[in-house]
């Protein structure tokens, strides 16, 4: 018993660790990208027009956010679909 307590353990670590990546990337990448591309496109794409480049940043920022939401909706999909093959295979053994 106390094995399957340690790989349980082990796997709840693992998804949190793997979690707590996913977050710090895309908060990087929320505070980089953003600021990146109004200066990148502000000084070679719009050449000095400072309101194309703040909706420029904008677009990227709002980018960031949809990707890491599909990102997490994707994943919480997985996660059930995991629980539910666990569920019948479960239920199989009670047979």
């Amino acid at each position: 018993m106390s094995e399957q307590v340690t790989v349980a353990t082990m796997t709840e670590q693992a998804a949190a660790r793997a979690a707590l990546i996913k977050l710090l990337l895309f908060a990087g990448s929320l505070a980089f990208l953003p600021i990146t591309s109004y200066f990148v496109s502000w000084k070679y794409i719009w050449t000095g027009n400072s309101i194309y480049a703040a909706v420029t940043a904008i677009c990227v920022a709002n980018v960031v956010l949809v990707a890491y939401i599909v990102v997490s909706v994707l994943e919480d999909k997985q996660s059930l679909k995991q629980v539910e093959e666990k569920r019948l295979s479960e239920s199989k053994k009670d047979r």
